[in-house]
Formats: C-alpha cells, sequence, structure tokens
C-alpha cells in the first residue's frame, strides 16, 4: 500500500462530494469566500467544539459558559480599540490593479517572516527589499500600504444615519468581558476563573482565502482567564501548556503542531503565542493564547463608568483582574482535523481508497450498519441494530451496491466502524465488525456492540490522556 499526495484542491473535493461543506448560495452561482457546512460537516464541527467544551467547561471548577449578543452597544468597540485600530494592511498591484494584505503576501513569499509582528513600514520595506512579485501578474510595481477597518457596520432601527451605526462583533472576548461583572455576581465567582463562549464572529476581509481558513464569517472558542496581577504570567505558562496538550491528545500527530512566541507584542499584551497546526499550505495559526493584562476590563471600566474590580477577600483588597486569553478557530480547527485525516492510498489489488483517519469521538457517523444482501430478512435484521445503537451513536444504515463500495463510502466520511448483516447474524447473532484504519473484520456478538464501539468513539476515550 502506498499513499498520494494530499492536497488542498483534494480535500475540498471530498468536501463538496461527501457533505461536509458546500459554497455558500452555490444555486445562485455562490457568494465568493462563503461556505456552509452540510450534514457531515455540522456533526464534525460540534464534536469539535464539544471537545473544547467537555474539558473546559464541563471538567474545570470556576469555569462559566456565556452566549453573548452578536450585536453590542457601540461604545463597546470604542473601549476595546476596534473603532480606531481594527484594520488590515492593503496595498494594489498597479499593474493589474488588484488589492492584497501585505502581510500575507510576505507570509506567502517566506512563512517563517511572521509579517504580524512587523509595522506597516516594515512590512513595505521588506516587500520592496525582496522584490515580492503580485501573485496575479508576476511584477513587481504596488502602491504604499493603508489601512482598512474591517469590521462590519450597519444599522439599527429604520434609519440610515451615524447614530444608527452598530457593528457585527469582529471578535467574541468582549461579550466575555462586559459579561464579567453578572457572571462574577451571580455565580459567586472567585479567583481564578474563567469564562468561555462558542460563538461566531465577523471581519471584512478584503482577501478572504485557502478554503475555510480565513473567511469572513467564522466562529470561535474563546476562554478568558481572570486571574491576580502580578500572577498572570504564571497562569499564561500554564495555559500555553494546557492548550497544546488537548490539540495533542486528538491524535492528529504531534509533529504538526509547533508554538510561535510573538517577540512585538500588541499595546495590551504582556505575553502572546501562537499555536500553528501544519497544513498542505504550511505552518499557519489555529489558536492564539495572550496574556491580555486588565487592559480590556479596564477600559469598559472606564468607557461605562461602572466599577467593575474585584473584592479579593485574601487580600483585603479592591483590583481589576488580569486576562490569560485563549482563541481558537473553530474553522481553522476543522481544517486541520480534515487535513490531518486525510489520505488516498492505492491497495495492493490496484483499488484506490480514500480515507478519512478522523479520531472516533470526532467522526460524523460512528457507525454503519449494512445487509449483505436485500433479502432473507437480513435489511430487518439491521434495522434492528441501527434502532439499538442509534440512540447513543450516530448510525447509518446503507443496503445499496456491493458491500465493497458501501465500505469505501464510509472510509471517505471517516467512519471507524462498519457492521455487516448476514446470513450467520440469523443463526448465532453474530454480525462482522470491519474496523476502518486497519480493515481487519472481527466476527462479535450483536449484545457486545454497544460496548465495544462506545469504548473508543467517546470523548472520554479521547480526552482521558488529560485527566
Amino acid at each position: 500500500m502506498n499513499n498520494t499526495e494530499k492536497t488542498m484542491e483534494k480535500i475540498v473535493a471530498l468536501c463538496k462530494g461527501r457533505g461536509f461543506i458546500f459554497p455558500g448560495s452555490e444555486i445562485y452561482g455562490g457568494l465568493a469566500n462563503t461556505w456552509d457546512y452540510g450534514p457531515l460537516g455540522t456533526r464534525l464541527k460540534n464534536n469539535v467544539k464539544d471537545a473544547w467544551r467537555k474539558k473546559f467547561i464541563q471538567e474545570r471548577h470556576n469555569s462559566f459558559e456565556v452566549d453573548a449578543d452578536i450585536l453590542m452597544h457601540p461604545r463597546v468597540w470604542e473601549a476595546s480599540g476596534h473603532v480606531a485600530s481594527f484594520s488590515d494592511p492593503l496595498l494594489d498591484c498597479k499593474e493589474c490593479k488588484l488589492r492584497f494584505r501585505a502581510d500575507n503576501l510576505i507570509d506567502d513569499f517566506d512563512p517563517d517572516a511572521h509579517a504580524d509582528g512587523m509595522t506597516k513600514e516594515e512590512m513595505f520595506e521588506y516587500i520592496k527589499a525582496h522584490s515580492i512579485p503580485c501573485p496575479h501578474c508576476g511584477k513587481h510595481n504596488f502602491t504604499g500600504i493603508r489601512e482598512f477597518n474591517l469590521m462590519f457596520a450597519t444599522h439599527r432601527g429604520v434609519t440610515e444615519d451615524n447614530k444608527n451605526v452598530i457593528y457585527l462583533r469582529p471578535e467574541n472576548a468582549q461579550g466575555e468581558y462586559v459579561n464579567y461583572p453578572s457572571v462574577l455576581r451571580s455565580m459567586r465567582a472567585k479567583l481564578p476563573f474563567s469564562i468561555g463562549q462558542i460563538g461566531k464572529a465577523f471581519r471584512n476581509e478584503i482577501v478572504a482565502r485557502q478554503f475555510i481558513f480565513r473567511m469572513r464569517e467564522f466562529e470561535q472558542m474563546e476562554m478568558q482567564f481572570f486571574v491576580r496581577p502580578g500572577e498572570e504570567l504564571k497562569w499564561f505558562s500554564t495555559w500555553k501548556e494546557w492548550r497544546l496538550k488537548w490539540h495533542k491528545a486528538l491524535g492528529l500527530g504531534d509533529e504538526k503542531y509547533r508554538y510561535h512566541d510573538h517577540e512585538k507584542l500588541a499595546h495590551y499584551a504582556n505575553a502572546a503565542t501562537d499555536i500553528e497546526f501544519q497544513m498542505p499550505f504550511g505552518f499557519k495559526e489555529v489558536e492564539g493564547i495572550h496574556s491580555r493584562t486588565n487592559f480590556d476590563l479596564s477600559q469598559h471600566e472606564k468607557f461605562s463608568g461602572k466599577n467593575i474590580k474585584y473584592f479579593d477577600p485574601e487580600l483585603g483588597e479592591s483590583y481589576v483582574p488580569y486576562v490569560i486569553e485563549t482563541s481558537i478557530g473553530v474553522d481553522r480547527m476543522f481544517l486541520s482535523v480534515l487535513c490531518s485525516a486525510y489520505e488516498e492510498q492505492k491497495l495492493d489489488n490496484g483499488e484506490t481508497r480514500v480515507v478519512l483517519h478522523l479520531p472516533a469521538a470526532l467522526a460524523p457517523v460512528k457507525c454503519a450498519v449494512m445487509p449483505l444482501v436485500r433479502k432473507d430478512g437480513l435489511p430487518e435484521k439491521a434495522r434492528e441494530i441501527v434502532n439499538d445503537l442509534k440512540f447513543d451513536f450516530s448510525t447509518h444504515y446503507d443496503e445499496k451496491d456491493s458491500i465493497g463500495k458501501r465500505y469505501r463510502r464510509q472510509d471517505a466520511i471517516g467512519t471507524p466502524y462498519c457492521i455487516t448483516v448476514d446470513h450467520q447474524t440469523l443463526e448465532d447473532n453474530t454480525v462482522t465488525l470491519r474496523h476502518r484504519d486497519s480493515m481487519e473484520q472481527t466476527r462479535v456478538n450483536v449484545a457486545d456492540l454497544h460496548r465495544l464501539i462506545h469504548d473508543n468513539v467517546s470523548l472520554n476515550s479521547l480526552l482521558r490522556k488529560l485527566a
């Protein structure tokens, strides 16, 4: 058995053909850079979110989840600094008139350059010094860099004037900060404690690209961890370790991850790092971990005029807590799972097998039940097994085509187990249990199916190494 090259084109084609991701508004010719999650993609995405939620909300002491509204008071974004300075560095090619992000040009030219740490002037000098060409026409003739605000603006009410401007949130974090006083009070929380949220955010990207890696509408899993001033760097190191362990526990390959520690920090941070994953187009950020000091809470206290200090009963004093933030892109996480799992195998018999080696706990379908033939009572017995398993596992029933073709269909969507019902099943209540990765088949009793499947597909089995 040998493997063929893994490309983004093959992964995109599989997503569309197998029900993971579809182009947005496709029947109308599509809307550029928008994507809809299909039936299998929605399940896989929800399984990723459940793995995060279980570990960092359910299993953690003093960890609370919120679901803040997408629309927030405009003053929130003034306090956070987004109105004044949330922008992308853009430049135009004078030859073909197309517009590009300067940092993307640099990172595509040299992935290790890390343009996110450069100023606008440094980016322009780097592009000029290395004669980076236009990706479209190949010429090197760019305008200077301009800043373009990334927030989507809309209007509340029926009158479209400046007084009614409101924004779609460009990040989830501010929803956690403005709800910090309410959570503190209602849940009687004590430091250190965390507020987490999974939700949509919107950025008016000029150049959305690389499938679902960079989109205008995306989803984040975020955690804000509130600590005493002076303890933030200790907790930053702890969270840095915890988050990488979570990623590695998913089984996508330890060697595919690395840290990128920021040398140049945002004005509100005193430490920051990215967890990067090796995509087919290079190492890219999937999660950011930041020590944000007390900047955000202090700004909201200043702009709202409300006292949001924490009274520390042990120290007998009040202060604005410091914050450690972890923010992971759900869509980027989804893409990293798919890129790691995809394999196209040339089998010894000359056939080609496309298989997704998804972690069993994340797989959208846990098992597929198949009658060997559509007669002699086998479909009825197979449906009886489906009806028993479906309450605990997402289960497919498939009776169309040869058994070999059905196995291949399930391999291509990452189903860990296939259960074949044959004539022997009617005699001794045993079935053939086929394992996706090894393609090995074992004879097991129907009564043992639930235990055998559960032991390998539960989130506990995936995350128990993090206990």
